[in-house]
């Protein structure tokens, strides 16, 4: 019978024990990361759309990531992104060439947009079909504000590239874009989750109170709203890099 009685203590201790994590692990530590990301400074009273060099409308502002630089190209890479060549003129030519030969260029250039005065920091591609004139891609501008722990905010507008013309409002060979952008916000949550590198993703509701207009090409454009605000996570050490460091000699004084 003292068996028995000892089993079940030991039952009700680990009932109580995986209920704590059950607890911790799934309300607990994400309300804490929700109360934390949605209280970032840069969050609050953040621009809702990018403007071109003109001040047109551009793409709106559709997806965040909380991240320092180097984390944000380490995980856009691990998730099969490129990070777009700036644009210049000797780009530029090249980008008209590969489209018109149908030959590829994985980093091809982005047009400039603006944001809080400045062009993107950050932009990321990747390619559909031979050429440049297909492509999935995101610019990222980084914010001033930082959090508690000294992350900064980056607000992002993805877009998919459908073709190659000419602008609706200036006549100059532009991109249009797919007017579906949630797709290619949720396209980007979906690598970063497969590459492992998002720690929390959280959704901005009614972010935009405007759901559909028209970028500074023209292009009409829709979305539900929301925005996406993924956490990066730091890439864990591998098993033989963690064995190498553990057996590395210490120096001798």
């Amino acid at each position: 019978m003292q068996g028995l009685a000892r089993l079940i203590r030991l039952g009700v201790w680990l009932a109580v024990v995986l209920a704590v994590y059950a607890i911790s692990a799934y309300l607990i530590i994400p309300t804490l990361w929700r109360v934390e990301v949605v209280r970032h400074p840069a969050l609050q009273g953040a621009p809702r759309i990018t403007h071109t060099a003109a001040g047109i409308h551009g793409d709106p502002l559709n997806i965040a990531l909380v991240a320092t630089e180097a984390e944000i190209v380490k995980a856009m890479l691990a998730a099969g992104w490129h990070p777009a060549d700036p644009l210049t003129l000797e780009t530029g030519l090249r980008t008209v060439g590969s489209t018109i030969f149908h030959r590829p260029y994985v980093d091809a250039p982005v047009s400039n947009l603006y944001l809080w005065g400045r062009k993107e920091d950050l932009a990321f591609e990747q390619p559909v079909g031979d050429d440049p004139a297909r492509r999935h891609h995101v610019r990222f501008w980084r914010s001033a504000a930082a959090d508690a722990t000294g992350r900064p905010l980056w607000m992002g507008a993805a877009t998919y590239d459908a073709r190659v013309g000419f602008s609706h409002t200036t006549g100059q060979i532009t991109h249009h874009i797919a007017p579906d952008v949630d797709s290619e916000r949720d396209k980007i949550i979906q690598d970063l989750r497969h590459a492992g590198r998002l720690r929390q993703v959280f959704w901005t509701e009614q972010f935009h109170q405007v759901l559909q207009g028209y970028n500074g090409g023209g292009d009409p454009y829709h979305t539900d709203g929301r925005l996406a605000v993924g956490v990066i996570a730091l890439p864990r050490p591998s098993p033989a890099r963690s064995s190498r460091l553990i057996a590395r000699p210490m120096p001798l004084a």
